[in-house]
C-alpha cells in the first residue's frame, strides 16, 4: 500500500519537511553515505512559486540530503522550450545555492549530453532522449509543485519528469495524447522520494500562472501516482478549480500510469 504523508506547514520549513519525510522512515532510509543524489526541481519558467520551485524549499532539501552523508548533490532541470534554462535559473537565483557551506552542483540539462532510451510497454511514446544525469545519480528526489496545467490538466510529480526530456522532443509530446505520454515517460524514470511543496497552488490555468490558493501543506511519498492523486484532491477542495467533477484515477496520466505499473490504485494518508 502506497503511503502519502501530508504535513501542515507552520513556520519552520526544515521541521515541516523533516516531519513529512520522517513519517516515511526519514531521509536516512533513502540516502546512504557516499551517494550521488540528483534533485529535480521545477524551473519550467522564472515565474514565482508555485509556478517554479521555491528556492528556500530547494535549499533546505539540499542541506538535509547532505546531512545524510551524500557525497554529491546535483540539482538540474531543463526549462520549457521557449525559455533559456540558464537564464531562468539566473533570474530565480538558483546559482546562489553555490554559496552554501556544502553547495550542490547545478546543471542546465540543455548544456549537457542526452541519452536515447527505449520505453517498455509504451504505446504513445516509445523512445526518448533523457538527460545524462539520470544515469549518473545513485538516488533521485523529485520536488514537484502543486498546480493545474492548461494542456495536461494537472502537473505534479509525473509531469515533472518532462524536464528530463530533450526540449525538441517535447514538441511531439504536446501534440496528441500528452497525458498518456507523460505516464509512459515515467516508466524509465525511477525516483526514490517525492516531496511536494503544496504550501501554495494554482487551482486553474497553469503552469506559469493561475488562480492562487494556499493549502499550507507539504506532501511526501515514494509513489508518484499516489501523491499526484492526493494533490488533485487538494486542488478539488477549492471553489472555482478546473478539476471539479473529475475522478483523479480517471485522469489520463494517472490511469495510464497505473496500467503500466507506475503506482497502484490505492493510497494511505497520514
Amino acid at each position: 500500500m502506497s503511503k502519502v504523508v501530508k504535513v501542515k506547514f507552520e513556520k519552520d520549513l526544515k521541521e515541516s519537511i523533516l516531519k513529512a519525510v520522517d513519517s516515511l522512515g526519514g531521509f536516512e532510509k533513502f540516502i546512504k553515505t557516499g551517494d550521488v543524489v540528483l534533485i529535480k526541481p521545477n524551473f519550467n519558467t522564472a515565474d514565482p512559486f508555485p509556478a517554479s520551485t521555491d528556492l528556500e524549499f530547494l535549499k533546505t532539501v539540499v542541506g538535509l540530503v547532505y546531512n545524510c552523508g551524500a557525497k554529491i548533490v546535483m540539482v538540474g532541470d531543463s526549462s520549457t522550450m521557449s525559455q533559456n534554462t540558464r537564464k531562468v535559473m539566473e533570474k530565480l537565483g538558483v546559482f546562489d545555492l553555490e554559496k552554501m557551506k556544502k553547495p550542490p552542483r547545478i546543471y542546465d540539462f540543455d548544456e549537457r549530453r542526452w541519452v536515447r532510451k527505449e520505453i517498455p510497454q509504451a504505446k504513445y511514446l516509445k523512445r526518448v532522449c533523457l538527460s545524462e544525469y539520470l544515469d549518473r545519480a545513485d538516488k533521485l528526489i523529485l520536488l514537484p509543485c502543486l498546480k493545474t496545467h492548461f494542456q495536461a490538466q494537472f502537473t505534479g510529480s509525473l509531469k515533472l519528469s518532462v524536464g528530463f526530456m530533450k526540449p525538441l522532443e517535447r514538441v511531439r509530446l504536446h501534440l496528441r495524447h500528452i497525458q498518456e505520454k507523460i505516464a509512459e515517460l515515467n516508466k524509465i524514470i525511477n525516483p526514490d522520494l517525492i516531496i511536494m511543496d503544496a504550501r501554495k497552488c494554482f487551482i486553474n490555468k497553469g503552469p506559469a500562472e493561475g488562480e492562487l490558493r494556499e493549502p499550507g501543506l507539504i506532501l511526501a511519498s515514494t509513489d508518484r501516482v499516489a501523491i499526484d492523486v492526493e494533490g488533485i484532491k487538494i486542488i478539488q477542495n477549492f471553489r472555482g478549480n478546473s478539476l471539479k467533477n473529475i475522478d483523479p484515477w480517471e485522469l489520463p496520466q494517472i490511469k495510464r500510469a497505473v496500467e503500466i505499473g507506475i503506482g497502484t490504485k490505492s493510497n494511505n494518508q497520514s
